[in-house]
């Protein structure tokens, strides 16, 4: 093994993943945000190359799904190239989105590049860095068997990496695919362990390390921050971890408390404010979700025109010289100053508050019971798909389940309050 041993570890690039909701307007970068995930995958090859690393692993969700055409595969070698022209080997393990039963087109990788079984657990060996890697890709996108459990102990004489896409031990939110437990994953005496499939950054052991480096392009709103991979060194076979911001878009909330403020023009300074301090922390380009709460006499100018709220704040955007910026959405939970809502208006907008609550607490099972609970809902979701919504679209998902209760929450406190304006004028 060589002295100084440098690993990139990369998981659920997600490439041409289809963005939803992406509105254009003038100015705003959207043709950068739809090519995000690209732009990252040329930071990760970039990165590799730089550091002169000695392997790159990919754990799973290199693809999003079947191809629209081969454009997708022939960006993907393109880069691989680039890594085999610079001596560095990858290996890769296919995931639930880009599992064998999900991609019909498919084109041969160069030769630096190894893609494990999906029939088996595959010990891979690199003998000239003295690295065996044990893993196995997704033969179907719902494995919900424990993976790990057939995977062979570590081998002598070599440093053992293991490669997973897995939910972990399920209590992480995400679909609960090759669940596996800590005590299972120590047990192959493996000195690294490359996780995949959850897109949240992760350190689930020290000792050794098992490692979710997050995804490397957040692509939604639910996925903000910085978003990379993770590079890990070792030295005498003790490791060092690096984590590595590569995404060039990071999406971000934008929460804006307008206590106080008097005016609509107040609100938008102090929205502008805060989109100065976001555009502070790194990245070159932003997808921001602006969410205004507190209490305002500002409330029904704010709620009154939505659509012109929106299109002030995306001009302060384009105001915003820092980064480019894109305005996803605005929200606006703002409630009146006090004084302008009677009794009987705050215990109705109370009750409107904790039926929402415990609507959200229980999404998740509302979204999963097309599946457990109620046939009338899985009849829906085929109907759905008849006609032609896929299953990213899908209205029954949780992401879409939440965002429709918050606007309908929206909606009603809108109406109480205009209400509520007429009664204490």
């Amino acid at each position: 093994m060589v002295d100084e041993l440098r690993i990139l570890h990369a998981a659920d690039l997600h490439i041409d993943s289809p963005l939803r909701g992406l509105i254009a307007y003038d100015g705003a970068p959207t043709e950068t945000i739809r090519n995000a995930t690209r732009t990252a995958f040329l930071a990760l090859v970039s990165e590799a190359i730089n550091r002169k690393v000695h392997l790159v692993l990919i754990a799973g969700d290199l693809y999003d799904g079947e191809w629209r055409d081969y454009n997708t595969g022939l960006f993907v070698i393109n880069q691989l190239a680039l890594l085999h022209e610079a001596g560095i080997p990858v290996v890769i393990i296919h995931g639930n989105h880009d599992a064998q039963s999900n991609l019909t087109k498919r084109l041969r990788f160069p030769p630096n590049t190894k893609v494990l079984s999906h029939s088996h657990p595959e010990t891979y060996i690199l003998g000239e860095i003295g690295v065996a890697v044990h893993g196995q890709s997704y033969a179907t996108r719902a494995v919900m068997e424990d993976l790990s459990l057939a995977y062979p102990v570590a081998s002598d004489g070599f440093l053992n990496i293991g490669m997973l896409h897995t939910c972990f031990d399920g209590s992480l939110g995400h679909d609960p695919y090759a669940p596996c437990r800590l005590d299972g994953l120590r047990s192959k005496r493996y000195d690294y362990w490359a996780l995949g499939h959850v897109h949240n950054r992760r350190i689930l052991s020290d000792d050794p390390p098992i490692v979710f480096p997050g995804n490397l392009q957040g692509r939604h709103i639910r996925e903000t921050g910085p978003k990379g991979a993770t590079l890990v060194t070792f030295v005498d076979k003790e490791p060092r971890l690096e984590e590595l911001t590569l995404a060039t878009v990071r999406w971000e909330r934008c929460q804006v408390d307008v206590t106080g403020v008097q005016t609509f023009d107040g609100c938008l300074e102090r929205c502008h404010e805060r989109l100065k301090e976001i555009c502070e922390t790194g990245a070159e380009t932003y997808a921001v979700r602006i969410e205004l709460s507190g209490i305002t006499n500002a409330n029904g100018s704010l709620r009154s025109d939505i659509d012109r709220l929106t299109n002030e704040i995306r001009a302060l955007g384009l105001l915003t010289k820092r980064a480019d910026v894109w305005i996803e959405k605005v929200q606006v939970s703002t409630t009146p100053a006090r004084g302008k809502i009677t009794a009987e208006g705050s215990i109705l907008a109370s009750e409107i508050n904790g039926v929402l609550a415990e609507l959200k607490n229980s999404v998740s099972d509302i979204s999963n019971s097309g599946d457990r609970l109620l046939a009338s809902l899985s009849d829906l979701r085929t109907q759905l798909r008849a006609a032609g919504i896929s299953s990213r679209d899908d209205p029954l998902s949780e992401e879409r389940l939440s965002e429709s209760l918050d606007d309908a929450a929206e909606l009603l406190m809108a109406l109480l309050v205009s209400k509520e304006d007429q009664v204490a004028d």
